[in-house]
């Protein structure tokens, strides 16, 4: 396995659209009170039938668990609440590096013109419609486990995101990819892995679908290896990422689950050794953002 380091030379782009939105959204009540409310679920633990066995996280301040796994049930509701403003959520609360991100993503699936792309947990249509303005395959299957965001992607294609590439969609379990073996010249998915119950399963699933030489390429929240780094960073999580789920949402709590589980998945290299437990090989990763976020590359075996 293989380390890519980032080159340190990270910049921030910015839609101006979903920025102006979120500023809108932001000024129907003070910042103060939406930190201050978003405090209050930080604190506040998930109803007993909400969580199944998973990961935890312990706060180092009070040194007590919190879950960073829910229900199938809830990880739908809390993306079908946030679908229709989604990007603006990831514009804000990426600074616009998001944007950046998806690009070294679709740089990364080594896509052609006569690639077949599967795009898993594809959500509003993100990478796919990023690959369809970079790299434009020969057709995409854009997929998520949560039909509203697919609403919201086939909107989006309708205006012309999909720059003529055909794209098609399914609500597809990763888990469980009702596609046949050996279909797909590369695979995506960004922030996907982290809210899926049996990772082992979907990565066995993903690897079962793509074609001997294939590409999956993994964008997913990781390790900063910087100690201080990490500690301003899981702050950040702590008290931000709930009060931007509040801002779009007005709904804090949901969002302490998304800060939980960015912070209990495993780190670069933990996921590297899944990846290649999984069969993958020419395993590696990229940090971006001095590791908040990591792309990893892996191969099926020609």
């Amino acid at each position: 396995m293989t380390t890519r380091p980032s080159n340190g030379t990270d910049t921030t782009e910015t839609n101006a659209s979903p920025y102006a939105q979120a500023a809108s959204d932001v000024r129907e009540k003070t910042s103060g009170e939406y930190l201050r409310e978003a405090a209050r679920a930080s604190v506040a633990s998930n109803a007993p039938a909400d969580i199944h066995a998973g990961h935890t996280v312990v706060d180092t301040a009070t040194g007590q668990e919190a879950s960073a796994v829910v229900s199938e049930d809830r990880v739908k509701e809390i993306f079908g609440a946030i679908a229709k403003k989604y990007d603006r959520f990831n514009a804000a609360s990426s600074f616009g590096l998001y944007k950046r991100w998806l690009n070294e993503t679709v740089k990364a699936a080594a896509l052609t013109p006569s690639s077949n792309l599967l795009d898993l947990a594809g959500g509003t249509g993100d990478v796919s419609y990023t690959a369809a303005k970079l790299t434009p395959p020969a057709h995409i299957q854009l997929t998520d486990f949560v039909p509203e965001m697919l609403d919201v992607a086939r909107d989006r294609a309708r205006q012309g995101a999909a720059c003529g590439v055909a794209v098609d969609f399914d609500v597809v379990d990763a888990q469980d990819i009702p596609y046949a073996d050996d279909s797909y010249d590369s695979i995506t998915m960004a922030y996907g892995i982290r809210n899926i119950p049996d990772r082992e399963q979907a990565l066995a699933e993903t690897y079962r679908v793509l074609k001997p030489g294939g590409t999956f390429a993994c964008l997913e929240f990781s390790t900063p290896p910087n100690p201080l780094w990490r500690g301003l960073y899981y702050i950040y999580l702590k008290t931000m990422i709930p009060f931007w789920g509040k801002v779009f949402t007005g709904d804090a709590k949901g969002f302490v689950y998304l800060a939980n589980s960015i912070r209990a998945f495993p780190d670069q290299k933990t996921f590297a050794d899944m990846l290649e437990k999984a069969g993958f090989v020419d395993v590696s990763w990229k940090n971006l953002a001095g590791g908040i976020v990591a792309v990893h590359t892996a191969h099926k075996r020609a």
